[in-house]
C-alpha cells in the first residue's frame, strides 16, 4: 500500500483523535476491500503507509478488534475477521425490521424529487454493476455507492436520526465490496436487486405504508440470505490455510 495524502495529514493529529482517525481510515479500506477478508494487517506495514508509529496503530487496531472487523489469530496476528454466516443472518434479521421501520417511516415524507434521486440511484446501480462485470477495469466501487445512496436515503428521508444510525452500524459491520460484488458477477441477481428497489420505490411513491415496509423487510432478509451463502461457500476454503 502506498501512503495516501489522507494519512499525510493523520501525523498532524495526537492522542485519540488520531487513533480514531487510523480506525476510520483502515475500517474504510476493509470496507472496500482494498484490505481483503483474510488479510493480516502488519503494524509496520499500515505505520510505514500512513506515516505515524506503531503505537497509534496498535491502538486503532484493538478499536477494530473490539468493533468486531479484525480479529488476532495465533502465529498470524491481527487479520481482517471472516464472518460466520449465522451473524450475517442473524444481523441482516435486524437490519431488516429497521429498515422496513424506516421505508415506512419514509411514506409520509417522501417528495417527488427524492423519488426521481431513487429511482436515479437505481438506475445507476444496475448500470454501473452491469459494466463492471464487462470490464473489470471500470469504477466498480460506484454501483456500490448509489446501493447504499439508495437506502442511506430512504433512512435519512424517515426522519429519525438514531434509526439512521443504527442501520449504519450494522451495514458497517461487513465488509461492503463483497455484497458489491455479487451484484456485478450475478447478472440475474442484478435484476433482482433492480427490481425489488424499484418495488419499494413504488410502494414509496403510492404511500403504501404497509407494502413499502414488506418490500423493504423482504429485500434485506434477501440480500442477508445471498451474502451469507457466499461466506459459507468461500470461508473454509478461501481464507483459512
Amino acid at each position: 500500500m502506498t501512503q495516501t495524502t489522507d494519512a499525510l495529514t493523520s501525523s498532524n493529529k495526537s492522542g485519540s483523535a488520531l487513533v480514531d482517525d487510523l480506525a476510520s481510515q483502515i475500517r474504510d479500506r476493509i470496507m472496500t476491500g482494498e484490505i481483503p477478508i483474510g488479510a493480516q494487517l502488519r503494524q509496520a506495514e499500515l505505520a510505514s503507509n500512513f506515516g505515524v508509529s506503531r503505537t497509534p496503530i496498535r491502538e486503532a487496531l484493538r478499536q477494530l478488534q473490539t468493533g468486531g472487523l479484525i480479529e488476532v489469530l495465533p502465529h498470524r496476528g491481527a487479520v481482517v475477521r471472516v464472518p460466520a454466516p449465522w451473524e450475517v443472518r442473524e444481523s441482516y434479521e435486524v437490519r431488516a425490521e429497521l429498515e422496513a421501520l424506516a421505508a415506512a417511516r419514509a411514506v409520509s415524507r417522501i417528495t417527488r424529487a427524492q423519488i426521481d434521486d431513487l429511482r436515479g440511484a437505481n438506475k445507476e446501480m444496475f448500470d454501473t454493476s452491469a459494466a463492471a462485470a464487462q470490464d473489470p477495469a471500470s469504477d466498480t466501487p460506484a454501483h456500490q455507492q448509489n446501493n447504499d445512496l439508495f437506502h442511506t436515503l430512504i433512512s435519512s428521508i424517515s426522519g429519525n436520526a438514531r434509526l439512521t444510525k443504527t442501520i449504519d452500524d450494522i451495514n458497517t459491520t461487513f465488509p461492503r465490496n463483497v455484497s458489491a460484488q455479487l451484484v456485478v458477477t450475478d447478472a440475474r441477481h442484478r435484476e433482482e436487486n433492480f427490481q425489488e428497489h424499484e418495488r419499494i420505490i413504488d410502494a414509496l411513491a403510492a404511500g403504501d405504508t404497509a407494502q413499502a415496509a414488506k418490500e423493504m423487510r423482504e429485500h434485506v432478509i434477501k440480500a442477508g440470505e445471498q451474502l451469507a451463502h457466499w461466506y459459507e461457500q468461500r470461508s473454509s476454503t478461501v481464507f483459512h490455510g
